[in-house]
């Protein structure tokens, strides 16, 4: 049955939040935890940043002393020079570390609760994102984003301290020439705000197309086969191309934004750097100026140590813009998909009591409602069956109990409870579901039989004998801690059927769901499945979703659907002697291999 689903919606692109200082305290919670790492990375950064103006300081004493007067003592050289660089070995050691500590503490946490909210996230969510944009944001873009950002930060801080450093001590040196630096800064200024701005607008382009294409990549995964029999393929390859051209122009966009950075920062710092020269030796030639050898390649070499930091500077903008983008989208999938609405009721095991009270399902207001004005109670312990063609709404009915959809109009209750009234952790401990669309888990099959519990060996066993596969397991390499691999693709479709039979035994909740739960069984299977079936039904509510007759044969009662009504109800035998819409099953031909044997 497929009338319950509803198709993914292609990624849509996140609005652009302004302000760089505000975007940076939204992050706050996760990368600002461990104060004192960051005051260790901020300390070390701050150390090796001093260290700086002490190389071009070391030319004077050693050109004026060393060379020009010979005073210099010649042990004093490899002391200061080796002291200098093993300080600023450490600091940078110690800064590294740090920065390293504080991108994976604040990317895990981040990521943990991305996770946590996806997981108890209002399914809605999943139909308005598709799987490979919120795979690539919790596990990609946070990584990257993290470490782009911090980096950055970091980076920001180095060089703003060795500028700062490197500034002070020109200013020291000369306050006049050091003026002329400042002359380049609204320049610089105005040159980086906006090419930052143009880089965060790209970047969130690229953002969206990169999720456009991974999610032609996992239709044309999800529907290989599809696509082969109708010979889709050059279509597919037209939409897939189509993407990538998009997404290589906005890479190419992003690279001269990002490129043209460097060299206009460059060509400012350059025409500051002439201007002092050209003061500096026209200062030299005064007499009395008391410039010498050693003070003019001290402030000439400083002058040059400014074009790395302002060089870095320049670039930090396209890191910071990228890493902002990436947690952003993060941040806004952690606002975008609130929890699960529920109430307090809750108990260990509920009788079994089930009721929709005029439920009405609407997907598209244009379309016909999926159930309309249901009117349906089933008693505790008794085992119903869902029969109709598709489309008739059937899964749609049993879809409502575990809250996996919620009614337009109407209640559906348990134990005469509202089921929105109800906490959604013990409402759900009371069902247990085995569909025709098996989900299992890259894990051992122990732990898939167990599903969200500790496996009891003894259980598991048992419930793997009583779906008929306890024979099958035995033949793998490690038994039941086997793992599976993606989506249990070592076993047939059959097996995976009866796995998530086990899967079902092993929960043993009060009410069980048979969604064509045996329809994948060949026949033998399938008897030895009923039998388990039939005493694991014994004293639970049992709701049956088949085509199949052998499925619904030993049901209490039988529910007739067509377009979202109930058509017809009664005991199997019963409705076939009237001569109805369940009669009209039969002889369509549905279940005509059962007849048959």
């Amino acid at each position: 049955m497929s009338e319950a689903k509803t198709a993914p919606i292609p990624p849509t692109g996140i609005t652009p939040q302004p302000g760089i200082a505000q975007r940076l305290l939204r992050l706050k919670p996760y990368f600002w935890r461990q104060r004192s790492v960051w005051m260790l990375a901020i300390g070390a950064t701050l150390v090796a940043a001093l260290t700086e103006p002490l190389i071009p300081a070391l030319f004077q004493p050693l050109l004026d002393n060393g060379f020009a007067e010979n005073s210099l003592p010649l042990w004093s050289i490899p002391l200061v020079v080796i002291g200098l660089f093993g300080l600023r070995g450490l600091a940078h050691f110690v800064a590294q570390y740090a920065l390293a500590r504080v991108t994976n503490d604040g990317m895990e946490k981040l990521r943990s609760d991305l996770f946590a909210k996806l997981v108890r996230a209002d399914l809605s969510l999943f139909n308005r994102q598709s799987a490979s944009a919120l795979s690539n944001t919790v596990v990609y873009e946070v990584q990257i984003g993290a470490s782009q950002l911090v980096s950055a930060l970091i980076g920001l801080t180095r060089d703003g301290f060795t500028l700062l450093a490197l500034i002070g001590y020109l200013m020291w040196l000369n306050w006049q020439l050091t003026l002329v630096v400042f002359t380049v800064a609204p320049g610089l200024s105005w040159i980086m705000k906006v090419l930052s701005r143009r880089l965060y607008g790209l970047t969130k382009e690229s953002q969206k197309a990169t999720d456009d294409l991974a999610y032609v990549v996992e239709e044309n995964v999800l529907a290989h086969r599809m696509v082969r029999l109708h010979g889709a393929q050059a279509q597919q390859m037209g939409r897939f191309n189509a993407l990538g051209q998009r997404l290589r122009r906005l890479a190419l966009k992003s690279t001269v934004a990002s490129a043209a950075m460097t060299p206009l920062t460059q060509i400012m710092a350059a025409i500051a750097l002439s201007l002092v020269l050209v003061i500096a030796l026209v200062q030299s030639r005064e007499a009395g100026s008391g410039t010498t050898v050693g003070s003019f390649v001290a402030f000439i070499t400083a002058m040059l140590m400014l074009i790395a930091p302002i060089k870095r500077l320049a670039d930090v903008a396209n890191p910071i813009t990228r890493g902002l983008a990436a947690l952003e989208r993060g941040l806004a999938l952690m606002h975008d998909a609130p929890e699960e609405s529920q109430g307090q009721h809750q108990t260990q095991r509920s009788n079994g009591a089930l009721e929709w009270q005029n439920v009405s399902v609407q997907f598209n207001p244009d379309a016909a409602p999926a159930l309309a004005n249901i009117h349906l109670s089933v008693s505790p312990g008794e085992t119903v069956a869902l029969v109709g063609t598709s489309g008739a709404g059937k899964t749609t009915l049993i879809q409502l109990l575990p809250r996996f959809l919620n009614p337009t109009s109407g209640l559906v209750l348990l134990d005469g409870v509202p089921l929105p009234l109800w906490q959604l952790d013990s409402l759900r401990s009371q069902l247990a579901m085995v569909s025709q669309d098996v989900v299992m888990f890259n894990d051992s099959l122990a732990a898939n039989v167990s599903l969200g519990h500790t496996p009891d060996r003894d259980k598991v066993q048992q419930c793997l004998e009583a779906a008929n596969l306890w024979s099958h397991v035995q033949t793998l390499p490690q038994g039941m801690d086997t793992d599976l691999g993606h989506n249990a693709n070592q076993l047939s479709g059959g097996q995976r059927q009866r796995l998530a039979i086990a899967r079902a035994l092993y929960k043993d909740a009060p009410i069980l769901i048979l969604d064509e739960a045996t329809s994948a069984l060949d026949n033998e299977s399938e008897r030895l499945v009923q039998d388990a079936l039939q005493k694991l039904m014994q004293g639970r509510t049992t709701l049956i979703v088949a085509h199949r007759l052998s499925t619904i044969e030993h049901a209490d009662r039988v529910i007739v659907m067509e377009r979202g009504h109930i058509v017809e109800q009664g005991a199997p035998a019963e409705l076939l002697a009237r001569g109805g819409a369940y009669a009209r099953l039969h002889h369509r031909g549905e279940w005509a291999p059962e007849l048959q044997a």
